[in-house]
């Protein structure tokens, strides 16, 4: 097996030079790298991350804290993680975490310090100022994605904003009568997105002098829970919105499913706009709020990586609110009858 010493007679530098040259930090010439890293290639030498972890003190590990794995949105953000992670030489721990105390102070303060990683980023998660705190004591830079998190720096998109862009959008077209298809108000998710979403719709509502009666539907925040609304929203034709502004892409996937079932035409009959930028959007023609979650991952490592490198300030909370771009597709259209 090659060691870092073969590695450096190879390429003909010193061991601190080749490496230096292999973690890619302290002053070494691109040649210099190059050479290195050829040598290197042609032993088939791997560095140690656990002689690393001895020599720096950083594990080059990352953790991702997170509510969901196995749901698109939180996916697509890990997957923008994970990327960003593998380009600056670094792994990803995942774990998942509950509204479960005794699970939440077993991770704060045990497998974050038994795993040793170098920084967390707590993906749509409050954590509160005690866990905070511990992580601090810990020597470990933060980064929420979603919201806001006492003395954390975060970023995230204004869900009022933009639930109420998406509804200007179906008023520009000429829309009156609007309802919205969101998310349980009981079964909210940390940084009350649903209750959030539904403000920035009631906000537009009420710009345009269209406050209503029964103009909001609940359900669950998936493609099964927006056809079920969609259902009753659609099943009377004397109250039958001519646009539905839905809490998430998946509720819009579910909406136009139930509206076709219906024998209503997207968009002659019914217009839909969703929340989110789901790759199915495209596929079923949805017209959508996009928040580009895997670049949300992406911009969360940067500046987990930037605390790592020297620019970390424990009482650092500023905010970074992302953009979030209006896409049109098919699904949105001007009412066949204007009313």
């Amino acid at each position: 097996m090659s060691t870092l010493s073969d590695v450096a007679k190879k390429a003909g530098v010193s061991k601190s030079t080749a490496s230096r040259a292999l973690s890619g930090r302290g002053s070494v010439s691109v040649a210099t790298r190059q050479k290195v890293s050829r040598a290197a290639g042609d032993l088939g030498f791997v560095a140690s991350s656990a002689a690393e972890s001895l020599a720096t003190g950083r594990s080059r590990n990352i953790a991702v804290v997170t509510p969901f794995i196995n749901r698109w949105f939180y996916s697509e953000v890990i997957d923008g993680v994970e990327s960003a992670l593998i380009g600056a030489g670094y792994d990803l721990t995942l774990y998942r975490l509950t509204d479960d105390i005794d699970q939440r102070r077993q991770l704060f303060d045990y497998f974050l310090v038994r795993k040793g990683v170098d920084a967390v980023i707590a993906l749509t998660l409050f954590i509160s100022d005690d866990e905070v705190r511990r992580l601090r004591k810990l020597g470990k830079p933060v980064v929420g994605v979603g919201g806001l998190i006492p003395h954390v720096p975060t970023l995230s998109i204004d869900d009022v904003a933009t639930a109420r862009r998406a509804t200007e959008h179906l008023i520009e077209l000429g829309h009156r009568r609007i309802v919205h298809v969101g998310g349980d108000q009981e079964k909210q998710l940390d940084f009350e997105v649903h209750s959030n979403r539904l403000k920035g719709f009631r906000v537009a509502l009420a710009g345009a002098d269209l406050t209503q009666d029964n103009d909001f539907y609940a359900d669950d925040f998936d493609i099964p829970g927006g056809y079920r609304s969609a259902r009753a929203v659609l099943a009377d034709p004397a109250t039958r919105p001519t646009a539905i502004v839905a809490g998430s892409d998946e509720i819009a996937l579910g909406v136009i499913m139930a509206a076709r079932e219906l024998g209503l035409d997207v968009p002659r009959d019914l217009s839909v706009i969703g929340i989110d930028g789901h790759p199915l959007g495209e596929t079923f023609g949805l017209t959508t709020m996009n928040q580009h979650p895997a670049n949300q991952g992406s911009l969360a490592v940067s500046q987990a990586l930037a605390q790592l490198g020297g620019a970390w300030d424990e009482s650092d909370d500023t905010h970074l609110e992302l953009q979030v771009d209006l896409k049109l597709r098919s699904s949105t259209a001007p009412p066949v009858t204007p009313v």
